[in-house]
């Protein structure tokens, strides 16, 4: 075994950050972005309507694409067609609905569901009361911090650790061989 003992800093965090750094990933072509996702607070309820059977949920996500509830008469088939009637601050939002797979966000008993079809006037209702819990901060989006200070900051606290996992590479080599 070689042992290199660096003299100079820049070469030690040079090095420190080649023998860190990971492989590139293959280049996206397509970006997937999933709709910002709400809490929904208060434990709101909901009208579920499969055919003319009726049923209460207790509404536990949205999105502007579909959200999760956990139904009164426990889960239904995926795939099953209904409608949702929900009271929002702005007035009720009618809407059609395919339910999905039982088990969304983590919780066995909530049933996702996305949204097929809404009416304009539902549909600017529920955007309106999105964007107000959004604004409350129910959402599950963290805004992103892009000021210089917190770039140089997260820059810095790299290279520290960098250099304090280097460091105790070199030490622990120096402690083997004397």
């Amino acid at each position: 075994m070689t042992c290199v003992t660096l003299t100079h800093l820049c070469l030690l965090v040079i090095l420190g950050f080649r023998m860190l750094e990971k492989p590139e990933k293959p280049h996206k072509t397509r970006k997937s972005s999933r709709a910002p996702r709400i809490r929904v607070p208060n434990k709101e309820r909901a009208l579920f309507t499969v055919d003319t059977e009726k049923f209460i949920g207790v509404v536990h996500r949205l999105s502007l694409t579909g959200g999760s509830a956990i139904l009164a008469k426990g889960c239904v088939p995926e795939g099953t067609l209904a409608q949702l009637g929900l009271n929002t601050v702005f007035g009720k939002v009618t809407a059609q609905i395919e339910f999905l797979h039982a088990g969304a966000d983590g919780i066995p008993l909530a049933q996702a569901f996305r949204f097929l079809d809404m009416d304009r006037v539902s549909s600017r209702r529920f955007g309106d009361a999105v964007k107000q819990m959004q604004s409350a901060g129910f959402s599950d989006v963290e805004e992103k911090r892009t000021s210089i200070g917190d770039v140089t900051f997260q820059t810095l606290s790299k290279l520290r650790g960098s250099i304090n996992r280097l460091s105790g590479v070199i030490s622990s080599g120096r402690r083997t061989r004397a």
